[in-house]
């Protein structure tokens, strides 16, 4: 196992209320624009944030050289290294994991079992990925379906890889809340009949996820 990537960590002014260990999708690196939009909100809003890269993202970094996401038991193993990291660098402090799309998808199969046995306090999915891309029928929810730990999914309604007509299919743990954006796509995108921006989108998304943790108690 490589040894923990580098961090990108954004400190409110005060004590943050929350750390999020936040994970980026499957083709965008923890600086992509999306990252860093919702790191700044997040920060905007009294929530520390931290961000790391999985193997084979750190690796196209420094060869500049596309390559698909490592495996998922590489990607899970390396995400909890991270999760333990971070409670040994910032005790006393609730953490919260998660990511866009991929990363999103990783912490929700880690999410039961550490909340269980208090390593986290819950998890977030910014876009999460129901299924993959043209391949409905072949869904990623099997996990989700038995879920009590706290976790919220902050979703486009035209999402290509679970839309709102979709997700309202779907059995989903009784730990897991929902929250739409209209007419949004994977990357919270609207069109610009639907009278939303992406920038309001982002922001929206980031006053959800505050909103949510502050009902958690966090």
């Amino acid at each position: 196992m490589a040894a923990p990537a580098d961090w990108l960590v954004d400190r409110p002014e005060s004590t943050p209320c929350t750390w999020f260990l936040f994970a980026h999708g499957a083709g965008a690196p923890m600086d992509s624009d999306f990252m860093q939009a919702m790191a700044g909100l997040l920060v905007q809003r009294g929530v520390g944030v931290i961000r790391f890269e999985f193997p084979y993202m750190s690796e196209r970094r420094l060869t500049g050289k596309r390559r698909p996401p490592n495996k998922m038991d590489v990607l899970q193993a390396f995400f909890q290294e991270q999760i333990d990291r971070a409670n040994a660098e910032f005790p006393g402090v609730p953490l919260v994991i998660g990511g866009k799309s991929m990363g999103g998808r990783v912490a929700s199969m880690l999410a039961q079992k550490n909340v269980e046995k208090g390593a986290i306090a819950g998890a977030v999915c910014l876009g999460y990925p129901f299924h993959p891309p043209g391949k409905p029928e072949k869904l990623r929810t099997d996990h989700l379906r038995p879920m009590t730990c706290p976790l919220v999914i902050i979703q486009g309604s035209r999402d290509k890889l679970g839309s709102r007509d979709e997700v309202a299919e779907y059995p989903l743990g009784s730990g897991i809340d929902l929250h739409w954006l209209e007419d949004g796509d994977h990357d919270f995108k609207p069109r610009k009949a639907s009278g939303f921006t992406q920038t309001q989108h982002w922001q929206t998304a980031a006053d959800q996820m505050r909103q949510w943790l502050h009902l958690q108690g966090w």
